[in-house]
């Protein structure tokens, strides 16, 4: 199966390793694409655990968190993924992605800046911003 993030390499050669955790992604772009595939297969603990503890949706208690992921998950198809740009350093990199999604056949794809910060020789999702872009569709129906 082709992997969810896009990359067009099979799924057992691009996410797969890091959503088993026998791999950790090498840069803040491939924890954004393993990311985006995590939440396409509802992989809700890899999210939560890629997610920096500074992250400002760590006050949400636990479970909560996990059910607005789940429903998140369960309620969008992910539909594609285009990296724009990323900027690598350490200990924070920047990646700026457009996520195409629907939600009950609403569009609701959207663009992002985002930053990661590296703990420990591992990439975390730290926070991300959307910036007032923009793009002409990328969908083929609208």
């Amino acid at each position: 199966m082709s992997c969810s993030c896009h990359s067009e390499k099979p799924y057992e050669k691009c996410c797969a390793p890091y959503h088993a955790g026998t791999l950790l992604p090498p840069t803040a772009s491939a924890l954004m694409r393993s990311r985006y595939s995590g939440y396409a297969l509802g992989k809700v603990d890899y999210i939560l655990d890629t997610t920096h503890p500074d992250h400002p949706d760590n006050r949400i208690p636990i479970a909560q968190r996990r059910k607005q992921i789940e429903a998140f998950c369960q309620q969008t198809r992910f539909e594609g993924l285009e990296i724009l740009s990323s900027e690598d350093g350490e200990p924070y990199s920047y990646v700026i992605f457009r996520a195409i999604l629907s939600q009950n056949g609403v569009d609701g794809s959207f663009t992002e800046r985002s930053q990661f910060a590296k703990v420990k020789g591992r990439w975390l999702y730290l926070k991300g911003e959307r910036p007032n872009v923009s793009h002409g569709s990328t969908r083929g129906d609208e």
